[in-house]
């Protein structure tokens, strides 16, 4: 591993870390009874799943986001990428904090193209690093459909 690369990695672990602690503590806020009684799709995943999910694809993040940043840089990634992660734990904000789903829905849609952005920048200087990007949108297109779901459900 280079030294730049570690250095990166170390960057954007500090910065997802931050955004997961943040995101994490505005869940944390919306649990319980009002979380519990909104309808939801029996295809919902539980809590303890959907932590880890989130756990490993901060990685995958920081991960893509330091062989970007040591190929490169990427040309306007570490903006996208801050954009992001504002966005990522302002949903949290919206859905649970604000108690907002429909509001998190309009807003899961910006994250869902800052992460296409990303993939996009990302393939400029690094096929693997745009590859480990995928599940991340993935997932968020999946959490905007469970989201979807839990507005129509109100």
């Amino acid at each position: 591993m280079s030294r730049q690369f570690a250095i990166a990695l170390a960057v954007f672990g500090a910065m997802v870390a931050a955004t997961a602690a943040v995101g994490g503590r505005f869940t944390a806020s919306g649990l319980g009874p009002w979380y519990d009684g909104l309808a939801k799709p029996a295809w919902t995943p539980p809590g303890s799943v959907i932590g880890i999910v989130w756990g490993v694809l901060f990685l995958l993040v920081a991960l893509a986001s330091a062989l970007v940043w040591s190929a490169g840089p990427a040309r306007g990634y570490l903006a996208l990428l801050i954009v992001n992660l504002i966005l990522n734990a302002g949903w949290s904000y919206l859905f649970f904090v604000v108690r907002a789903p429909a509001a998190a829905l309009a807003e899961l849609l910006a994250l869902a193209l800052t992460c296409l952005g990303l993939i996009h920048l990302a393939s400029q200087v690094s096929t693997p690093a745009a590859w480990l990007l995928v599940p991340y949108a993935a997932w968020v297109a999946f959490a905007g459909f469970l989201n979807w779901s839990i507005v129509r459900l109100r």
